[in-house]
């Protein structure tokens, strides 16, 4: 798919987060990782934030190239297991086992319920 192909409400926001925006903010990427155009870096830059919580469609892609990049700049990452998808369920499991097994130090999953229970 192309932004050209698309109808504009498919690249919005869903409606049920939109009255979170503001204060929430919202990173449009044109690449697999929101890390290789650097305007998440710079939304980051000097926020305080220390930890991320991951969601989102392409558990081998999108998700993947998250997680890593920000694993590599020393974020704590928490990965909503229950709130990420991708178009292959072989991969999604592969890559799941990979998150929870080979990347346990550097990246916890969890549930929403749970993330949410423990949000300050």
């Amino acid at each position: 798919m192309t932004r050209q192909a698309l109808a504009p409400e498919y690249l919005r926001i869903v409606p049920e987060l939109e009255d979170f925006c503001p204060p929430a903010k919202v990173l449009d990427k044109m690449v697999y990782s929101p890390w290789t155009e650097g305007k998440l870096d710079e939304m980051l830059a000097n926020s305080g934030v220390d930890t991320i919580v991951v969601s989102g469609g392409e558990t081998d892609v999108c998700v993947l190239g998250t997680v890593v990049g920000a694993v590599d700049r020393g974020f704590r990452v928490v990965l909503a297991e229950d709130a990420t998808c991708s178009s292959a369920d072989a991969t999604h499991d592969a890559l799941m086992a990979l998150y929870r097994s080979r990347f346990s130090e550097q990246i916890e999953t969890a549930g929403v319920e749970e993330i949410l229970a423990a949000w300050p």
